[in-house]
């Protein structure tokens, strides 16, 4: 069932954001999914009702870290997390505007600009679904689910008998200790593993890693598909590294499900 169109909870919405979605509710769709991905949403039995996005212009705060000691920058942590929430729960909140089911191919994009170096854009976008028949499929919360698969991998979960209930993320802001003079001397030359560097980088993924399976288990989730981790600097020094675990979190949909057999395709073309 639609929920009834309230312009006052799409708070830091623009005006011409609110004419854009009550424009979706009137049925013009928005979407941008691929031919492809949209015959495959169709197929499975959903229509895209809209393009919904959340943004959050963000200033990301200070913090001092020791030359020589590898750690995690909790501050920047913190503020990778929050800002990226912001987003996504904005992009919530315009989907269930639309009565939406869930979100498919969720982007989460993180851009910067000449305002100010510790300032960046928390870009979330994803296009709004709706099961035709009226099966709900939202989280456990109660809000839209969110999913960064493709249209065909979504298609493909729903005939193995699961469903997305969220997009699961975790993220770690991670300083790496610089080497020493006398040590880099001492090894200048050698083939030998550089431990501390090894250290650094695995714990800093451990702790995304296991922040986003956290999620998944706030989620009621069975297990996680799609997992990307990815390892990026934004500007902060070649020692300081955000390392960032995403994937889509996923249950059954029920326990006799039965998953058909692949069929054969002969591509057409050379």
């Amino acid at each position: 069932m639609s929920q009834p169109y309230d312009p006052n909870s799409l708070e830091g919405v623009p005006q011409h954001g609110r004419e854009r979605l009550e424009q979706n509710r009137r049925g013009l769709f928005t979407s941008d999914l691929s031919v492809n991905e949209f015959l495959l949403v169709k197929q499975a039995g959903f229509d895209p009702l809209g393009l919904v996005v959340g943004s959050s212009i963000y200033h990301i705060g200070f913090q001092q870290s020791s030359w020589k000691q590898s750690q995690e920058m909790e501050v920047l942590s913190q503020a990778m997390y929050h800002a990226r929430e912001l987003a996504m729960t904005r992009m919530e909140e315009e989907a269930d505007q639309l009565g939406a089911d869930g979100v498919v191919g969720v982007r989460l994009e993180v851009g910067r600009y000449d305002w100010g170096e510790n300032m960046a854009e928390f870009l979330a976008v994803g296009t709004a679904i709706k099961h035709r028949e009226g099966e709900l499929h939202r989280a456990p919360n109660g809000r839209p689910f969110t999913s960064d698969l493709s249209g065909q991998d979504f298609w493909t979960l729903l005939q193995t008998g699961y469903r997305p209930v969220g997009l699961t993320m975790g993220t770690c802001v991670y300083h790496v200790a610089h080497r020493g003079m006398f040590q880099a001397m001492k090894q200048a030359g050698q083939n030998v593993e550089l431990t501390n560097y090894t250290q650094a980088l695995y714990d800093a993924r451990e702790l995304a890693m296991e922040r986003m399976q956290a999620e998944a288990e706030a989620a009621q989730a069975e297990g996680i598909v799609g997992v990307r981790l990815h390892e990026r600097s934004h500007g902060w020094g070649s020692h300081v590294i955000e390392f960032f675990a995403i994937g889509t979190a996923i249950v059954p949909v029920s326990d006799d499900h039965t998953i058909p057999p692949p069929t054969t395709v002969l591509p057409l073309t050379g």
